[in-house]
């Protein structure tokens, strides 16, 4: 394959059909790394945080926004958090791709201080203090200093940080970047869409760990079923998101996104498009396990087909690649060579639970707390997406960020919430309570209270650093309450950002299954807690599931298929998530009913 980073001349065919909107993810990235630099500068900080609040609105849009801006820019200025200054902006990006103020902003900063914003544990305040007392602004700047210890005493650097620093220094020398699962997809979805404006497309998917729904992916692997490879190639080459060409040739071609994102692009003829399609979706030792079956049988496996000698004996789609080797399909979640061979071939692969099975969402918020939309907006449009029920769990006072409900405002909100449910809506509502463990594990909420409600969420929003002693014990006597329904988040884990919290997961599954307490499986793409390791271990211990969007707006409602994904990663079945289950067999679990 010949290597190239000059840019590609499109052919006609190449170019034929209209600009795709630019992602929703790329605008959120071009407005938080705006908010990032704006910060490390000094800017006012309610400028950073219209930047950051512009950001998060746009990425949990459902639509794309670039698509807004082009047909119907006024309506812009009807979304949370965006004023005109900021729907302008978004007009820019819709039509350039870019983003002249962020531009600007670099342009007055010292060349390569953003890379730090891309090590963790730093952020804006952490990246400026380095930069304004040690002069670092640079990756390699602050990898020396932390080897000849100048971070040691200065403000907000101790011993656990600059101890993390190294670990992610050491990381970044060979490691790839890795994107979450749910930004990738606005980038892919975006690639399909320019490709399928091409004629003679058979089939076309995104493999690799995307399609097994990993929660972050390094790189994006497209195939393409289709004769003209070259058409389908000067398509991919001439996509407008492109930053450089990395590779082309013959049936293969790479490119790098504006964002970074590395995406692979490989034409398959149609006989061979379901082998490659396996090949390229599944984990390298599920691959390995495959390819020793079919030795074992006589037979060669590879990314063009199943072999017997010279003759192709299988390659058009999945199931015929599989069904040579004497095998069911596996789903592509579970191709990681954690036992899913071995339960195929025994015929106990679990049948993994659907989006279209959940009936109703057990996490939500209003803004009776940090929620951008009321309590009526979240309940219509949770009646829109089909539900039978809906939990308003809104937070208590401990979380101040988000100015929680005290005993009074629940109570209000339980009368709207009754009165919505007299009127016969076909959605049901259920007032929760999204409830503080504090850090000795009592609950940020009075008995009287939490009794009254329908459905209690605990979880763990403060005190992260505590021992894994301490933090274990905080959480089981939080679960210990008679009230208590659902621990959210588990881990408190934010992807990228912030590591899990100690904690002996084995014990938390021992007690939830012996009280009966629900655990959650957060789809906020940013969280996706629990994991999937630990989705599978608690299904083992018999512990029930629920996933829940933790929707902040009504946009966040239809994150629940990230959820989805990562319980089915962990062999979640319907019958193990109780949001599958009718409101009348939902009710029977929770705390009333349990009493």
């Amino acid at each position: 394959m010949t290597r190239t980073r000059v840019p590609h001349r499109a052919t006609p065919s190449a170019s034929r059909g209209p600009r795709p909107p630019v992602a929703n993810a790329e605008i959120a990235r071009l407005f938080r790394e705006q908010a990032d630099l704006l910060e490390i500068e000094g800017a006012n900080p309610f400028r950073v945080r219209a930047y950051r609040t512009a950001a998060r609105t746009v990425e949990t849009q459902a639509e794309p926004v670039a698509a807004l801006a082009r047909t119907a820019p006024a309506r812009l200025d009807d979304l949370p958090g965006i004023g005109q200054d900021l729907a302008g902006k978004i007009v820019e990006i819709a039509r350039t791709g870019r983003l002249a103020a962020l531009e600007a902003t670099e342009r007055r900063m010292p060349k390569g201080l953003t890379e730090l914003l891309r090590i963790p544990p730093l952020g804006p305040r952490k990246a400026r203090l380095l930069f304004e007392e040690l002069g670092i602004h640079s990756r390699a700047d602050l990898a020396k200093a932390v080897r000849a210890g100048r971070l040691v005493g200065l403000a907000g650097f101790g011993p656990a940080t600059i101890a993390r620093l190294q670990r992610s220094l050491g990381a970044g020398a060979g490691e790839e970047t890795r994107v979450p699962l749910a930004t990738a997809a606005q980038y892919g979805e975006a690639l399909l869409a320019w490709l399928r404006e091409l004629e003679g497309i058979d089939q076309l998917t995104i493999a690799g760990s995307y399609r097994r729904r990993r929660e972050t992916v390094g790189d994006l692997d497209l195939l393409v079923s289709a004769r003209d490879s070259e058409a389908v190639i000067a398509r991919f080459l001439a996509f407008p998101g492109r930053e450089e060409i990395l590779a082309q040739g013959g049936t293969r071609a790479a490119l790098r996104l504006r964002s970074g994102l590395q995406v692979d692009l490989r034409v398959l003829a149609p006989e061979s498009y379901g082998a490659g399609l396996y090949y390229f979706t599944g984990s390298k030792a599920h691959n390995v396990a495959l390819r020793t079956i079919a030795r074992q049988q006589g037979l060669k496996l590879n990314e063009y087909g199943v072999w017997r000698g010279t003759r192709r004996i299988a390659g058009r789609t999945e199931e015929e690649v599989v069904r040579a080797l004497g095998l069911p399909l596996i789903p592509p979640e579970l191709r990681e060579d954690r036992g899913e061979i071995d339960a195929a071939r025994a015929g106990r692969l679990p049948v993994l639970v659907e989006p279209r099975e959940l009936r109703g969402d057990l996490q939500s918020h209003t803004t009776g707390s940090d929620g951008r939309n009321s309590l009526r907006e979240m309940a219509e449009a949770a009646e829109a997406l089909g539900y039978a029920y809906l939990a308003v769990t809104d937070h208590t006072p401990a979380v101040r960020v988000a100015g929680g409900l005290d005993r009074a405002g629940f109570r209000r909100q339980r009368r709207a919430i009754d009165a919505w449910n007299a009127a016969g809506h076909r959605v049901t509502l259920l007032a929760g309570a999204e409830v503080d463990i504090l850090r000795d594990g009592s609950l940020d909420l009075d008995d009287e209270t939490l009794a009254g409600l329908d459905l209690v969420v605990v979880s763990v929003h403060s005190a992260l650093g505590l021992s894994r002693s301490e933090q274990t014990r905080r959480v089981l006597r939080a679960l210990a309450h008679p009230s208590v329904d659902i621990l959210g988040h588990p881990t408190a884990r934010l992807i990228g950002r912030r590591p899990a919290i100690e904690l002996d997961l084995e014990a938390v599954f021992r007690t939830a299954e012996a009280r009966g307490v629900i655990l959650e499986v957060n789809a906020q793409p940013d969280r996706l807690d629990l994991d999937d390791v630990a989705v599978r271990a608690a299904l083992e211990h018999g512990v029930r599931l629920a996933i829940s969007t933790d929707a902040h707006s009504t946009a966040e409602l239809e994150l629940m298929g990230w959820g989805v994904g990562q319980a089915r990663r962990g062999w979640a079945t319907r019958e193990a998530v109780v949001n599958t289950r009718s409101l009348a067999a939902l009710r029977a679990l929770l705390h009333q009913g349990r009493a």
